[in-house]
């Protein structure tokens, strides 16, 4: 785990050092009160959008911090956490307009506006967290895909910690892909995640991510599906009596900014960014795994039932999801399917 946290990071300070060389020119003006700071750059204030887990909260706050630090004073940033400001798919459309100038989310949720991130749809695409991180991430077809927001006005400055997708239920336990057959599961409005749960057998059942737990609370649905930060997060154990780790889809975080505010920087204020940016992914990886490995003793404290699958059980979840040929269905949906077929190959590689 070390090991690969080591890449990722190594990998953002590139990007980073890629991302300071290439803003020496201004495309705007920067959104000053005309004042100077400690530094001598005009003081630019900027609107973060950020998530409802807890790890995606406290890596935006920590950026905030650290980004005040380093550029002496010439940056602020305000946190809106807990989708204050919208929906991950209406913050990033919002980073896009330069509404909000940062915005954090789920790949997941804004893959129909940028279609090379259905890429992280595909079921059992990821078998652990180190293929994520040493491929998915820092590998060349990854970092194609993290450098093509620029295609539609935004920077990537990181990626974050969102986390292997997991099943809770209320009604079942579930021991194997069996006994998810006719279980109305919420899902989000994803072709690609639908049928992999209908192909598992599951009756899956779109859902505004608002009205979930009031749903699950009063069994309009059977169960739901999300990363583990995200379930601690919105307090699910309290709704929830099955808590199953199926890890079936490994959701990023991506962290965007404005691509027209990031160019109006000073090349001191982009330098800012990327070192607070650094520090704070490291610091969110590190939150999210801590809070993961405390899961387990915060869901039987809730009363949980928590189910880990074997080898052999999540191969078979994988086999029912592999026949709904779902990595057909995402290189449809791809601006470039060609990425799909190009990772799939660094992966056999890797794999040996």
């Amino acid at each position: 785990m070390k090991k690969a946290l080591s890449l990722v990071l190594a990998m953002g300070m590139a990007l980073s050092l890629a991302a300071c060389g290439s803003g020496g020119s201004s495309s705007g003006t920067p959104a000053a009160s005309g004042s100077s700071s400690a530094s001598g750059d005009a003081k630019v204030d900027l609107r973060l959008a950020t998530v409802t887990s807890d790890n995606g909260k406290d890596a935006s706050n920590k950026f905030a911090e650290l980004v005040n630090t380093y550029s002496n004073g010439s940056i602020n940033v305000t946190v809106y956490p807990d989708n204050q400001l919208g929906d991950d798919a209406t913050t990033f459309q919002m980073a896009q307009a330069g509404d909000v100038d940062i915005a954090v989310g789920s790949t997941s949720s804004v893959s129909s506006v940028y279609p090379d991130y259905y890429l992280y749809d595909t079921p059992y695409l990821f078998m652990n967290k180190q293929e994520v991180y040493e491929v998915g991430f820092a590998g060349e077809t990854g970092q194609k895909v993290i450098d093509g927001t620029e295609e539609i006005g935004l920077k990537t400055l990181a990626m974050w910690e969102n986390g292997f997708r997991n099943l809770t239920t209320n009604k079942t336990p579930i021991n194997g892909v069996q006994d998810l057959k006719g279980l109305k599961i919420r899902t989000m409005q994803n072709n690609v995640h639908l049928a992999a749960w209908t192909a598992m057998g599951a009756n899956p059942t779109p859902m505004t991510f608002s009205e979930l737990y009031t749903a699950m609370q009063q069994g309009t649905v059977d169960g739901q599906e999300n990363p583990i930060g995200i379930i601690l997060g919105n307090n699910f154990q309290e709704v929830e009596k099955y808590i199953i780790y199926t890890e079936h889809v490994y959701t990023p975080y991506y962290v965007v900014m404005n691509l027209d505010k990031w160019n109006s920087l000073s090349a001191d204020q982009q330098a800012a960014i990327s070192k607070a940016m650094e520090e704070s992914t490291q610091f969110e990886y590190e939150d999210s795994q801590a809070i993961e490995d405390d899961a387990d003793k915060t869901f039987e404290a809730a009363g949980c039932v928590v189910t880990h699958l074997t080898d052999e059980q999540k191969q078979a979840f994988k086999d029912a999801a592999d026949s709904a040929d779902c990595i057909s269905m995402v290189k449809k949906q791809m601006a470039h399917p060609e990425y799909a077929d190009s990772l799939l190959a660094e992966l056999n590689t890797y794999r040996g």
